[in-house]
């Protein structure tokens, strides 16, 4: 197996067709087809369905895809870190952000990057935290924030912060006065909207509910996108138990009612996430130590509602 093999594979993947591949790699379309054929007969599978229409992955390819990615990107970085080993962190880094966290993170952490390192290029990705660890543990991204929910063993990873979680729902949803603090068990017999599991914050709820022995929430729907949950809220929907952070706007215009969760404080912990198996690229190892400074930061101001800095961001 050769490294231009797997260019051209993942050209083809990305182009869709042969010749396209051909034209953007300035390779002959017949060099292209014999180098994939000696790589399915390396592989022992069909890597793409071809048709009038182009090429498609298949199921083999669409997971040798992933596998050729990470190759590729490591191999790249190391060429960057050689590089620029004595100048200014430089290259590319692709950071996975889970949906509920990218409101309090993403624009600062764009703006950071481009004042401290203007020659990174951050590419931010905003996905399921589920996916995320998929895409990390593949190889897919340099760094991610994710929930530690006890399963983060396999990643190098540093907590940021800790952030308070609240049961949020229209002010006059049942027709009372929100109070200041509701109980996790009252909390959790409340009609919910919840990312699916093991997305988000589900996970960090069920293993509270149990820590508690409160029963685990049943009057549940299932929704993990942001956008359609402040929709479903706004109208009323039910509730949701999540840090204000990702629905501010809505809770300070009064349109959204936010009740701390009490009896135990219920929060998670946000860090950040690299592979333990992959050595991090100098600019991506840059990004990781400038979003912990950043995290302190943002909780601090109270730019970050909610959210407290924990020891691991202090020390990084």
């Amino acid at each position: 197996m050769e490294l231009r093999q797997l260019r051209y594979f993942s050209a083809i993947a990305e182009y869709g067709t042969f010749s396209k591949a051909a034209e953007k790699l300035f390779v002959a379309q017949s060099a292209l087809s014999h180098q994939l054929a000696q790589l399915e007969d390396e592989l022992g599978a069909r890597l793409f369905h071809r048709s009038r229409r182009g090429a498609e992955l298949t199921d083999a390819g669409t997971v040798f895809l992933a596998h050729a990615t990470a190759i590729l990107r490591q191999v790249d970085d190391a060429r960057v870190s050689v590089q620029r080993a004595s100048d200014a962190p430089a290259g590319r880094v692709v950071f996975g952000i889970p949906h509920s966290v990218s409101s309090a993170l993403a624009l600062p952490l764009l703006r950071a990057i481009r004042q401290r390192f203007p020659l990174v290029d951050l590419e931010l990705t905003e996905e399921l935290t589920g996916n995320l660890v998929r895409q990390l543990r593949a190889g897919q991204l340099h760094l991610s924030i994710l929930f530690d929910d006890g399963q983060l063993g396999e990643f190098a990873h540093t907590h940021l912060v800790s952030e308070r979680m609240s049961l949020i729902g229209p002010p006059d949803l049942d027709g009372t006065v929100p109070t200041p603090g509701i109980a996790l068990r009252d909390a959790l017999g409340m009609p919910l909207i919840l990312p699916a599991s093991p997305h988000g914050v589900r996970p960090v709820i069920e293993a509270a509910a149990r820590a508690a022995r409160c029963p685990p929430p049943e009057n549940v729907t299932d929704i993990s996108s942001i956008s359609i949950l402040r929709t479903s809220l706004l109208a009323g929907f039910g509730y949701t138990l999540l840090p204000v952070a990702p629905l501010q706007h809505e809770v300070q215009a009064g349109l959204l009612h936010a009740t701390p969760v009490i009896s135990p404080t219920l929060s998670r912990t946000v860090s950040i996430c690299a592979s333990r198996h992959i050595p991090l690229s100098y600019a991506a190892d840059a990004v990781m130590r400038l979003t912990a400074e950043l995290a302190r930061e943002l909780s601090r101001s109270g730019a970050w509602p909610d959210a407290t800095p924990l020891a691991d961001a202090e020390a990084s």
